[in-house]
């Protein structure tokens, strides 16, 4: 049977020993992961690249199972660059059937993910999705959006650069529109404007394979990330290297104290237009994001609409 988003194993007792002495220390907030190896843990053990991808995911059920249990609240995976749609067309469809098949299984488990608490956030630019992979990742969002517990985003269909210059573009067309003044733009509001806009910041961010590169992963959101690189493979990452990556985040986080915040480089502006300003972005950010959830809900329709009406579609449609 396909592996769950979560996984229900429990860890032995020295190593939930283990977690419990470092969570007396301060656990990240949020950590963000590059699960780098896939391909090369394949070849290692000399199977099939898919075979591979698919041992990352089964590994990343596990890995999420022990933030939960160490009390990380948001988890953020690169799961599929922009990039990756360059490599040859037998990976990249391996990987998207993989995707397309462990989103089935995410709607299936939606009990199981409100009842852990787990809202999934799908961030990238995701039109260059095939359309039925669309509707899952919608469904799945749509699903899990009020559960609070922990927030897993999967980056796919994802570069940073890419997010930034969909972020300018949706402030472009505010102020074509004159929704916005020129005055309205700062780094808050582009902020505001990321997929990620309703994300925090990583505390930690765990690169594994030995690549010490960002590869165009939340490039404007880790400036005051902690970051740990590992040369083990992704497949292969166990709780002592996850426990090691917070210790170090620990010893740093204390050292620190006092996170460098971002020098404002707002002008002061007078107060009167600040305020102005302030209800255009809330008023603009929040259309913007009602624009989001329509889509999601097209998505859905559009799912419904191709396959026959069962009686949970008619429910859903009933919630919508």
């Amino acid at each position: 049977s396909a592996m769950s988003w979560v996984s229900d194993t429990k860890l032995p007792w020295w190593q939930q020993l283990a977690m419990r002495v470092v969570r007396v220390g301060k656990v990240p907030h949020h950590i963000a992961f590059i699960m780098d190896g896939n391909r090369r843990f394949a070849k290692k053990i000399q199977v099939e690249k898919a075979e591979g991808h698919s041992r990352g995911f089964e590994k990343l059920s596990q890995v999420l199972r022990w933030c939960l249990d160490l009390g990380v609240k948001e988890v953020t995976v690169y799961a599929f660059s922009i990039e990756n749609f360059k490599r040859s067309k037998d990976e990249v469809d391996a990987l998207l059937d993989l995707a397309s098949e462990k989103f089935d299984k995410l709607i299936e488990e939606e009990d199981k993910l409100s009842e852990e608490g787990i809202c999934i956030r799908i961030i990238g630019k995701l039109e260059m999705l095939p359309e039925g992979l669309q509707q899952k990742i919608a469904r799945a969002m749509y699903l899990t959006r009020m559960n609070s517990r922990a927030i897993l985003n999967v980056a796919f269909a994802y570069t940073s650069r890419d997010e930034i210059t969909h972020s300018v573009r949706t402030i472009t067309e505010g102020v074509s529109d004159s929704i916005l003044d020129e005055e309205a733009i700062t780094h808050e509001l582009i902020n505001r404007c990321l997929h990620t806009n309703h994300c925090s910041d990583p505390d930690l961010l765990i690169r594994t394979s030995g690549e010490t590169r960002l590869s165009d992963f939340l490039l404007w959101q880790v400036s005051t990330t902690i970051l740990y690189f590992t040369k083990i493979l992704w497949p292969e990452i166990t709780i002592w290297h996850l426990l090691g990556a917070i210790v170090q985040y620990q010893r740093y986080y204390y050292r620190m104290q006092t996170p460098q915040k971002f020098l404002r480089i707002t002008p002061e502006a007078n107060k009167s237009s600040e305020k102005d300003s302030k209800e255009q972005i809330e008023h603009f950010v929040s259309d913007v994001d009602s624009r989001h959830w329509r889509r999601m809900q097209e998505l859905i329709g559009q799912s419904d609409a191709s396959r026959v009406r069962d009686d949970n579609t008619t429910e859903l449609n009933h919630n919508l």
